[in-house]
């Protein structure tokens, strides 16, 4: 499976970059996560606490996933 994944706000300055393409078997979101979260510099991606995206529409990580999608990942925001 070929995925895009794309990353926001303070995750884009924590892995260095807007997104990347990766291949491999993921039937959810959260393993795409799990997977990224392995690598070095991308272990903001293990936080608890975090929004993710599945071609453009918010989703939970046990969104299932499709060969060609597009996922993102973004921390939540909060107000004061």
């Amino acid at each position: 499976m070929k995925l895009t994944v794309k990353f926001f706000a303070r995750y884009r300055e924590a892995v260095g970059m807007d997104g990347l393409a990766i291949e491999g078997d993921f039937a959810t979101l959260d393993d795409v996560r799990a997977r990224l979260a392995q690598w070095k510099g991308f272990d903001v991606l293990a936080e608890q606490n975090l929004m993710c995206a599945r071609n453009e529409e918010l989703c939970s990580l046990d969104e299932p996933l499709s060969d060609g999608d597009e996922v993102a990942f973004f921390p939540t925001v909060t107000g004061g």
